[in-house]
């Protein structure tokens, strides 16, 4: 056998083996209306501040995180969160958002409690203006915060997320946007197994 045949057979197997070990499924998209439904905005008044962030669907079937974040009274976040408990988060998994943003720096937050109370545990991205890109993060690698503090040795299990996020909070007066096409998981199905 040649070499650029072997190549081309040792390429085609690995990747192969690449498709074979992740597979990809759309945990969110927002192609029906009634998307919305659970979702809810949490900004900085809830501690007097003045931020407005807001959401909606877009004409192409996008959910729009959208307002003014202020940083008046102490205040300087602005965040939409959605409870579900229906993810099937595993460790491994890596979380895959479809956006178009502002060029700012978002979080993701996953939570564990139903209420979305307690730790939020979070992952920051950053955006191009008006560009559509995917985000890959990785659900072991979400952080423990609360209320602005970060608690490295509590962790995340995936199995219990009870719902998620977004935040914006990044000390930068004026508008912002953030629009999600999906949210999808790729997982692994070697999880579990050893090397």
């Amino acid at each position: 056998m040649t070499k650029p045949v072997l190549g081309i057979v040792l390429f085609s197997l690995f990747v192969g083996t690449l498709c074979a070990a992740a597979s990809r499924e759309i945990l969110l998209d927002f192609e029906d209306p009634n998307c919305l439904k659970k979702w809810r905005a949490v900004n900085d008044g809830v501690m007097g501040g003045r931020s407005v962030g807001r959401y909606r669907l877009t004409d192409e079937s996008m959910l729009e995180f959208y307002g003014h974040l202020s940083l008046e009274n102490n205040g300087g976040f602005a965040s939409i969160r959605l409870p579900a408990d229906d993810f099937e988060l595993r460790k491994g998994d890596v979380l895959i958002l479809k956006l178009k943003g502002d060029g700012r720096t978002y979080n993701m937050n996953l939570y564990a409690q139903k209420n979305l109370g307690g730790f939020s545990y979070r992952q920051s991205f950053r955006t191009l203006p008006n560009k559509l890109i995917e985000v890959r993060l990785p659900v072991d690698k979400f952080v423990a915060t609360w209320r602005g503090r970060v608690f490295p040795k509590q962790r995340f299990k995936p199995d219990d997320a009870a719902g998620l996020g977004f935040l914006l909070g990044d000390k930068k007066e004026g508008p912002f946007r953030l629009q999600l096409k999906s949210i999808s998981v790729e997982r692994n199905t070697n999880n579990g197994l050893s090397s």
